[in-house]
């Protein structure tokens, strides 16, 4: 516990603080001061638990130095006892307007100032307590919210192991792609937050390719017609399976499933959507999901050279892409070629 005394009279303070240290448990931090500026630069440094301040001082009167130390401590409202000669109600408008809790005038009389003070420090005593406890309750809160948190992404990790025991990409493709898609998010200024929450949604891009027939999925050769449209539904399922939950992650993760594959000039499916109308996680995850598939190898193809896929990423900028979404891409590349090498497929 600590308190300020500031009145411009030695005397004075001698007497306050004796009276205080009668009031106060060993160990109280007491301090005294006969400058105010002094005790107003003392006050903005420290968290005083009680503050008792004269009125008549040079430099600042009471009602001044009250105001001063109320900017510094306006959230937390520290005790302020005013001590002063003056009888006049106009004072004490001024003291309480000011932000004193609770004045006392001259002669000081003990039997008035012990009850007023220890009131003061209880209250004091029961405000700190309950902020201790607010913190407590918050960092109760956040430690639920970190468990909640952890068990949706093992559960999104599960559905998306689950979806690769049936699709021919690897888990490194799923690691890099969703390092890729938060990479370009950072890149646009999305929220730090929504990165994160990115980086965990986008492995479960694909997870509707649990309901694609394995010959069509696994298919050496290019599909037919009938069997592209049949493949093309793994979006829809993907949302169906994962739309309609509580969780922001796994709605996030729904509205990727259902949105990557959208291109930009409204040639994608399921639903043709162009421009802005796609949801900008799903333009994010477009670009870093086809530049993955390109560079790596699949049972229907070899992967193709960095370069070939830059070129042709870059002829599809506002065509398949989103002009922002690629540019930002390309802007982060020595972080892109990073990741690429920090996930390498098992057979690399």
């Amino acid at each position: 516990m600590a308190i300020a005394i500031v009145d411009d009279t030695p005397l004075n303070l001698t007497l306050i603080q004796a009276l205080v240290r009668k009031l106060t448990p060993p160990g109280t931090e007491i301090v005294c001061f006969t400058s105010p500026l002094e005790g107003l630069d003392w006050c903005a440094t420290h968290e005083p638990d009680l503050i008792i301040v004269d009125y008549m001082m040079p430099d600042l009167n009471g009602v001044e130095f009250i105001e001063a130390v109320r900017k510094h401590h306006s959230t937390d409202i520290v005790p302020i006892l005013m001590v002063t000669a003056a009888h006049e109600k106009e004072v004490r408008y001024e003291s309480l307007s000011a932000g004193a809790n609770d004045f006392l005038t001259k002669p000081i009389d003990r039997h008035e100032f012990d009850p007023r003070v220890r009131t003061m420090l209880t209250l004091r005593e029961s405000q700190k307590r309950m902020r201790n406890w607010n913190d407590d309750l918050q960092q109760a809160v956040l430690r639920q919210t970190a468990d909640i948190v952890a068990r949706e992404r093992e559960t999104i990790t599960r559905l998306a192991r689950a979806a690769e025991y049936r699709d021919p990409e690897t888990g490194a493709h799923i690691l890099r792609m969703a390092h890729y898609s938060r990479l370009i998010a950072q890149r646009l200024g999305v929220a730090e937050e929504l990165c994160d929450r990115l980086l965990s949604a986008a492995p479960m891009h694909d997870v509707g390719k649990v309901g694609t027939p394995d010959h069509i999925l696994l298919k050496p050769g290019r599909l037919t017609d009938e069997e592209m449209v049949i493949m093309r539904r793994h979006a829809s399922i993907g949302h169906d399976i994962l739309k309609g939950s509580s969780s922001p992650m796994i709605q996030l993760a729904a509205e990727i499933a259902l949105t990557h594959h959208e291109k930009f000039d409204g040639s994608g499916y399921p639903e043709g959507l162009a421009g802005e109308a796609i949801p900008l996680m799903g333009r994010i995850v477009a670009v870093a999901d086809v530049f993955d598939a390109l560079t790596s190898a699949r049972p229907y193809k070899p992967a193709w050279e960095i370069d070939r896929a830059i070129d042709f990423m870059k002829e599809q900028r506002g065509a398949h892409f989103d002009p922002a979404c690629l540019d930002a891409f390309f802007m982060e590349w020595h972080e892109v070629l990073e990741i690429r090498n920090r996930f390498r497929d098992d057979d690399a």
